[in-house]
């Protein structure tokens, strides 16, 4: 098949691409710097030949308060990059299957994270621009489905953690800082300082688990939007034992600040339909995917973790 992937430069990108080539697929693999999705007619030299299947994974936005600080500019990138990208779909590709990534955060908070409810209550306000253009790209491949047959798959991921992260200088999500900050601890000295009462809860989905998932159920289902995530939660202080555990850090040592910003409690995908769709699912372990993280993060250390001046 012939396949297309936007934001293939990405962290999911670059693990999705060679994993649909080892598939034997004939992979187009797009970045910022091939075409500017932001501009209206930037596809337009792809409109030949036909593709079988695109992955729209382009988005721009980072973790951290990235979200808080250009809320105004993510509408305004993210809606003319997810516009740009559905109409040339339309016009040129309608006979390929767009399959395009949610957010978890476009959940609303006093809401189950179910799929029926992704489009109801308002999210939180930190991530609302992102969070709501994600919705409206839903809504586009919901209304061009409905007129023009079209077919898509829109996978929502818990947050996603793995080797390979950005090593660009951007902000990382919670557990990479978290292995961060507590390798300079164990490597440096360096004291470790983690947000909150570390009884906030997170859910993470190995990223080799999630472009698994991502190609079976592109390949058997249409028109679905679908939550991949573990299923389960645990709190920040359980992420930080397994690490210092694994890194030789004393975990008495953390220091936690119960003044500063964390965010939501809990946040936990619901995956009750992953798990009827893939009764045989089987995750890595925590544990097992959080020490292949670290020894990346070791391998890496020279830029992840350089020694203080």
């Amino acid at each position: 098949m012939r396949v297309l992937v936007t934001g293939s430069s990405g962290f999911l990108g670059r693990r999705l691409v060679p994993a649909l080539r080892a598939l034997g697929h004939s992979v187009t693999a797009l970045t910022s710097r091939d075409a500017d999705l932001t501009q209206q007619g930037s596809l337009e030299r792809l409109s030949h030949p036909a593709y079988d299947q695109i992955y729209h994974l382009a988005a721009w936005t980072q973790a951290g308060d990235f979200c808080l600080l250009h809320g105004g500019e993510q509408w305004v990138i993210n809606q003319r990059l997810n516009t740009n990208v559905l109409a040339w779909w339309q016009a040129a590709q309608p006979q390929a299957k767009l399959i395009a990534l949610g957010t978890s955060v476009s959940y609303a908070s006093e809401t189950e994270m179910s799929e029926d409810a992704y489009m109801l209550g308002m999210p939180n306000e930190k991530f609302l621009a992102y969070a709501m253009s994600k919705r409206m790209l839903y809504a586009g491949l919901l209304s061009l489905h409905k007129q023009f047959g079209l077919k898509y798959l829109y996978l929502v991921p818990s947050t996603l953690y793995g080797p390979g992260y950005h090593t660009d200088g951007r902000q990382m999500h919670f557990i990479y800082d978290l292995i961060r900050k507590l390798l300079r601890g164990q490597l440096y000295g360096e004291p470790v300082e983690l947000w909150g009462d570390g009884y906030q809860r997170r859910e993470l989905v190995y990223l080799d688990d999630f472009v698994t998932l991502a190609l079976r159920l592109t390949a058997e289902r249409d028109n679905d939007l679908i939550n991949i995530g573990a299923g389960e939660e645990h709190t920040i202080r359980h992420f930080a034992q397994l690490i210092c555990a694994r890194v030789g850090y004393d975990f008495e040592r953390i220091q936690f600040n119960t003044d500063r910003y964390v965010g939501a409690r809990s946040k936990c995908l619901d995956t009750h339909k992953l798990r009827q769709l893939a009764p045989d699912l089987t995750l890595t372990p925590l544990a097992e995917g959080l020490s292949r993280t670290i020894d990346w993060f070791r391998s890496e250390q020279a830029r992840l973790l350089p020694a203080p001046a």
